[in-house]
């Protein structure tokens, strides 16, 4: 069971019926919810009452004045329908339309399982049912078709990325590096490799991290992956006091305006650290009494 709801009021109307709802109550509650979540708009706001009437044919008396914005309620409906579902105990060969494992889907769309947890966050309903006697993940077409609907760009982004070959791969990798050795900062040469080559800037981004990640000896970008260095931080506060710009500072380091004045306030309090801040003696001083003038 999931323990990441974002709303305690769902989460008690989801204990409420894995603990005592029969079967065909269950099943016939989580069409109902996922029904509700495809109408849901993120930036309208719902009573409890109304969502818990639509999932349950009840108005509860409880929590009258308590409202959830469809961004929250999309969240905690998600994993409502996954959770009750997951108490139901389907057999997935009693499921009346065609049900695709995580894998099945990740290579019907040429997307990785990662992927496919990824837009189970951002939307895709998944249930469980049980198959070969266990528990797994599971999508009703109708769900998924539902959300390729909706995340038609997001889906043909994650598509584009698997069908990346090796030899496209090698090129954008070598022509980010000859990018990156002429001054470009990751940003700025993932930009203009999405427009080169027509692939997403999600893709190429990706695509230059797992490199860089899978060999460190040959990185495209191997000094803007990590914190920056005491010596690289006192360049960068150097130069501002000859007075370079935050902007300027920016695009030559390759980090955000946010990072350059963060850097200049952690080497500004170094620098008074370091000062030599000695007692100075003083003849009033021993006349201080504590709570007196």
């Amino acid at each position: 069971m999931h323990t990441d709801y974002l709303n305690p009021a769902i989460r008690q109307l989801r204990d409420q019926q894995v603990r005592f709802a029969p079967r065909a109550k269950k099943i016939e509650q989580v069409n109902r919810a996922e029904r509700l979540l495809s109408e849901l708009e993120p930036k309208r706001t719902y009573s409890y009452q109304y969502v818990c009437f639509r999932i349950t044919d009840f108005r509860p008396e409880a929590y009258p004045d308590l409202r959830l914005s469809g961004k929250e309620a999309s969240h905690d409906l998600r994993l409502f329908v996954e959770d009750v579902s997951d108490s139901a105990n389907v057999p997935v060969d009693a499921v009346d339309e065609r049900v695709l494992t995580v894998e099945e889907l990740a290579k019907y769309f040429h997307v990785s399982t990662k992927t496919i947890s990824r837009w189970r966050r951002q939307g895709l309903v998944s249930r469980r049912y049980v198959v070969d006697g266990r528990k797994r993940v599971g999508f009703l077409q109708s769900s998924v078709d539902r959300f390729v609907a909706r995340n038609a760009d997001r889906v043909r982004r994650g598509s584009q990325f698997s069908q990346l070959t090796e030899g496209e791969r090698s090129e954008i990798i070598g022509r980010a590096r000859r990018l990156a050795r002429a001054g470009g900062c990751p940003a700025d040469v993932t930009k203009r490799l999405a427009r080169k080559t027509g692939r997403s800037s999600e893709t190429i981004r990706y695509t230059l991290k797992q490199f860089d990640r899978e060999h460190p000896e040959m990185a495209v970008f191997p000094d803007h992956s990590g914190p920056l260095s005491l010596e690289t931080k006192r360049k960068i506060f150097q130069q501002y006091h000859r007075g370079e710009s935050v902007e300027v500072l920016a695009k030559r380091f390759c980090r955000t305006r946010t990072s350059i004045y963060r850097i200049i306030s952690e080497m500004r309090a170094q620098r008074i650290l370091e000062l030599p801040l000695d007692y100075i003696p003083n003849d009033d001083f021993p006349d201080i009494r504590p709570g007196g003038a």
